[in-house]
C-alpha cells in the first residue's frame, strides 16, 4: 500500500491521515466546493476535488471517487464511517478497480448491513434477538399486522441504515402509520433504501457495543464494549468504556455473541456489534460493518490504534494479538461536540473563535473562519478523556468542556458538560430514556445560568474596555448614565451603564451579527442582543405570527399545506432536511394559509419565510 485515498472528510479523514502517515503511507483528501479550504486536505499528501456541495454529488458519487483515485495514483482507498462506508457496491467497485478496499469483504457488508439478513444470521447461531418482523412483504398491511402479531411498544427502522436515522417509537397503533411513512422517507434520503423492519421494543435498557476486529486468516477477536446509552433522537452523544453495568460474565457472552455473529459472515477487518441490554439479558440491535465515531475510547482503553489495524488486515496480515493478550486500563469516554441548540436543533454558521482545551484527546477539524454546512453532519469533533477511574474521567471531560473555546454558532459544549455532571450519569445510572426524562431540567439549569450571566456577560461583549481611551470612548459614547437592553432568549434585561466595563476573567466573546453576541464563560454559553435602539416590544409580533419561517439552512422536503388550507397550532406545514436529518415545521397559531413560499427541492435560509397565513 502506497498511497490511500480517504472517501471521507472532517476529523475522520484527519484521523486516519495520521495513521497512514505514521505508518509510511501517503494519502490522497478528496473534497467537495464546500471543503476546499478543510484541514484534512491541507493534511493530506494530495487533494483531489470532487466538484459540488451536496453528499450526492460529492461523496456519495462512486464513480467520482473512483476517478479521484485514477488521478492520484492511490492503490488504496479506506472509507472513514458515514457516507459509502457501508455500501457493498462501493466495496466492490474498489475491488474491481484494482485497489486494496480498508473494509470488510462486500458479501459480508450485504449481510451484516442489513438489519433483517443480520439477524436472521444472528438466530442461526444462537444470538438472542428481540421478537419482530423483517421480511420482504413492506406493504402497509403487512406491517400493521405484523405490528399487532408482535404487540406494543415497538421499534420501525431503517434495514439498510443507523445513527438514528429511520428510526420511530410507536406506543399507540394509530401512530404506526405516520411513524412508517416517517421513517421510509428518512431513510431513502439517508439510504438509499426505504426497507424497513419492526421490533419488540424496550423502552429503559442500555445501549451497549462489542468492537469486533478480524483478519483474512480466519482470527476473531472482540475487545471489548461501549456504554452509548446517552442518546438524542437515537443517535449517540456520550459513549464510555468499560460499561458501568457491564460484569466479567456478561462481557465474555456478549463477547462470543458479536464474534460467532462476525464469523458466520465471513467478516474482515473492524466492526461493531450493537445490543440491547436490560439487566442481564442482552438483545442483538445490529451490526456495523465499518470503524465507529466512538472508536477512540477503545483505543485509550487498549493502547491500540484501530485505524492501523484496519491497514494491517487489509495488507493481508494477521492480527497483531490473540483475544488473551488484550489487555484493559482504567476508564475511558466520548462526547460528541454537535453545532446544536439545546433542542437539539442543528445549526450551521461561522467558527470566529477556536482554543482547545488541552488535556485530552480531541479529534476534530476546526478552525477560526470554519463555515459550517448544512450540506453534512452536524458534528463538529469528539473530545475523550482517559482515567485511573470513572470518576476522575468524567472530572476530566467536563473540565475540558468548560475550557473550550468555540464561538460563533450554537453548540452543545455546556450542554455536555451538564449530563457528564448529573448524578444519575455519574452514578452510572443512564439508560437511553436519560436524556428523554433528565434533559428538560438540565436545559433548565443551563438557562437559569445564562440569565444569571445574562447581564455581566452581555456588558463585557459591547462595552468592555478596550485598549485605548479613544476606543473605550468609541465602545460608549456617552459620558452620562444610560439604560442598555440586552436581549437574551427573548427576554430584555434592562440595566444603567456610565462607562466602559472593566474586562473580566474567562469570558471570551464574538460579534456575531448585527447586534448579536456569543459569549462564553467557563461552563455558560449564550447569545445576547443589544435592544437598546429596538422598537418596543411587541411591534411586529403579529406579522410574525402570521409567517413560518426557516430555522436554519436546509433542503424542503415536503410541503403539507396550499393556499387555502386551514391548520390548527401545531400542525406541519413544511418538512425541512438539514445535517442529514428531517425536521417537521408547525405553524404557530390556527389560521388559513394565504399564500406558499416554498417547494420541495428548495435550498432555504435561515429567516427564508416558508408559509404565510392569513391576518387574523
Amino acid at each position: 500500500m502506497r498511497r490511500l485515498l480517504i472517501a471521507n472528510r472532517g476529523e475522520i479523514a484527519r484521523r486516519i491521515i495520521r495513521t497512514a502517515h505514521a505508518m509510511g503511507i501517503g494519502t490522497v483528501a478528496v473534497y467537495s466546493d464546500a471543503d476546499a479550504q478543510a484541514l484534512h486536505v491541507q493534511e493530506a499528501t494530495l487533494a483531489h476535488p470532487l466538484q459540488g456541495n451536496a453528499s450526492a454529488d460529492t461523496y456519495l458519487r462512486i464513480d467520482k471517487l473512483l476517478a479521484a483515485a485514477a488521478a492520484t495514483d492511490a492503490d488504496a482507498v479506506h472509507p472513514g464511517y458515514g457516507f459509502l462506508s457501508e455500501n457493498a457496491d462501493f466495496a466492490q467497485a474498489v475491488m474491481d478497480a484494482g485497489l486494496t478496499w480498508v473494509g470488510p469483504p462486500p458479501a459480508a457488508i450485504r449481510q451484516l448491513g442489513s438489519k433483517s439478513a443480520a439477524k436472521a444470521i444472528a438466530l442461526a447461531r444462537g444470538v438472542p434477538c428481540l421478537p419482530g418482523y423483517h421480511g420482504e412483504d413492506q406493504t402497509d398491511a403487512r406491517f400493521v399486522a405484523e405490528a399487532q402479531r408482535i404487540g406494543l411498544p415497538l421499534m420501525v427502522k431503517a434495514a439498510a441504515g443507523g445513527g438514528g436515522r429511520g428510526m420511530r417509537l410507536v406506543t399507540d397503533m394509530a401512530q404506526l402509520a405516520a411513524a412508517v411513512q416517517g421513517a421510509r422517507s428518512e431513510a431513502l434520503s439517508a439510504f438509499g433504501s426505504g426497507e424497513l423492519l419492526l421490533e419488540r421494543a424496550l423502552l429503559a435498557p442500555r445501549h451497549v457495543e462489542v468492537q469486533v476486529f478480524a483478519d483474512a486468516h480466519g482470527h476473531c477477536i472482540h475487545l471489548g464494549e461501549r456504554d452509548c446509552s446517552v442518546q438524542r433522537r437515537h443517535q449517540k452523544i456520550i459513549e464510555e468504556t468499560p460499561s458501568p453495568a457491564v460484569t466479567p460474565v456478561l462481557r465474555a457472552q456478549m463477547g462470543q455473541c458479536a464474534v460467532a455473529l462476525a464469523q458466520a459472515a465471513g467478516y474482515v477487518g473492524a466492526g461493531t456489534v450493537e445490543f440491547l441490554v436490560e439487566g442481564d439479558a442482552f438483545y442483538l440491535m445490529e451490526m456495523n460493518t465499518r470503524l465507529q465515531v466512538e472508536h477512540p475510547v477503545t483505543e485509550m482503553v487498549t493502547g491500540l490504534d484501530l485505524v492501523e489495524w484496519q491497514i494491517r488486515v487489509a495488507r493481508g496480515e494477521q492480527l497483531p494479538l490473540a483475544q488473551d493478550a488484550v489487555r484493559f486500563s482504567g476508564h475511558a469516554i466520548e462526547v460528541r461536540l454537535c453545532a446544536e441548540d439545546d433542542g437539539f436543533t442543528p445549526h450551521t454558521g461561522t467558527v470566529r473563535h477556536f482554543r482547545a482545551p488541552g488535556g485530552v484527546r480531541f479529534d476534530h477539524a476546526l478552525f477560526e473562519s470554519l463555515r459550517v454546512s448544512p450540506h453534512y453532519d452536524s458534528m463538529l469533533g469528539k473530545l475523550i478523556a482517559h482515567a485511573p477511574t470513572r470518576a476522575e474521567a468524567i472530572d476530566q471531560l467536563a473540565g475540558a468542556l468548560d475550557r473550550l473555546q468555540l464561538l460563533g454558532l450554537p453548540t452543545n459544549r455546556a450542554f455536555l458538560a451538564a449530563c457528564l455532571r448529573h448524578e444519575t450519569f455519574r452514578a452510572g445510572q443512564a439508560l437511553i430514556p436519560f436524556l428523554q426524562e433528565q434533559g428538560g431540567g438540565i436545559r433548565d439549569a443551563l438557562q437559569k445560568s445564562e440569565r444569571i450571566s445574562a447581564i455581566p456577560c452581555g456588558l463585557e461583549a459591547i462595552f468592555a474596555r478596550k485598549s485605548t481611551p479613544e476606543s473605550a470612548q468609541a465602545a460608549l459614547a456617552c459620558p452620562f448614565p444610560r439604560p442598555v437592553r440586552l436581549r437574551h432568549r427573548g427576554k430584555v434585561f434592562e440595566t444603567p451603564v456610565a462607562g466602559a466595563c472593566e474586562p473580566r476573567s474567562g469570558i471570551h466573546a464574538v460579534h456575531v451579527d448585527g447586534r448579536r453576541w456569543h459569549v462564553q464563560h467557563g461552563a455558560v454559553d449564550l447569545f445576547i442582543e443589544d435592544a437598546s435602539f429596538d422598537p418596543p416590544e411587541g411591534a411586529g409580533g403579529a406579522a410574525a405570527a402570521n409567517e413560518l419561517r426557516a430555522p436554519f439552512n436546509g433542503k424542503v422536503i415536503a410541503v403539507k399545506v396550499g393556499p387555502g388550507t386551514p391548520v390548527a397550532r401545531g400542525d406541519v406545514l413544511v418538512v425541512v432536511e438539514s445535517m442529514k436529518l428531517e425536521h417537521s415545521l408547525a405553524a404557530a397559531r390556527a389560521g388559513v394559509v394565504a399564500a406558499v413560499a416554498a417547494e420541495p427541492g428548495q435550498q432555504v435560509a435561515p429567516g427564508q419565510v416558508l408559509v404565510r397565513l392569513e391576518a387574523e
